[in-house]
C-alpha cells in the first residue's frame, strides 16, 4: 500500500477567505441538527469542502475532532454531497455526530427532503 494513496488533496478542500465567502454569498442554505450545509456551483471540476466550526462548539481538541470527522465522511462518501460544488459545512454548538458514517445520514437526509432550506 503506497503511503498518502487514501488521503483527501488539498485541491479538494476550499482554503482561502474568498472562497469561503463566495460560497457564503452565493449559496443554497440547508439545515441540519446542529449544523448547517451551504453549497454553491464551483469552479473546479470536482467537489471542494470546507468547515468552519464556532469557538463556542467546544475546546480545540473537540473542534479539530469535528473538523477531522466531516473531512473523512466527505472523502469516503462524495457522492452523498453535491457535484462540482464548493460546500461549506458550519457546525453550531449542539453538534452531535461522532462517526463519518453518522454525517453521510445527515446529509442525505438534508437532499432527500428532511432538510429545511433558507
Amino acid at each position: 500500500m503506497v503511503a498518502g494513496r487514501y488521503r483527501l488533496p488539498k485541491a479538494c478542500l476550499l482554503r482561502k477567505n474568498r472562497e469561503f465567502d463566495r460560497v457564503y454569498r452565493h449559496g443554497r442554505r440547508l439545515h441540519g441538527k446542529g449544523f448547517s450545509l451551504i453549497y454553491s456551483h464551483g469552479i473546479a471540476d470536482w467537489n471542494r469542502l470546507g468547515i468552519s466550526v464556532q469557538k463556542k462548539t467546544g475546546r480545540a481538541v473537540d473542534r479539530n475532532r469535528i473538523k477531522r470527522i466531516i473531512r473523512e465522511a466527505f472523502r469516503l462518501h462524495r457522492e452523498s454531497f453535491p457535484a462540482r460544488s464548493d460546500i461549506v459545512v458550519t457546525v453550531r454548538p449542539g453538534f452531535s455526530l461522532r462517526s463519518p458514517a453518522e454525517v453521510r445520514s445527515a446529509v442525505d437526509q438534508l437532499f432527500h427532503g428532511d432538510g429545511q432550506s433558507a
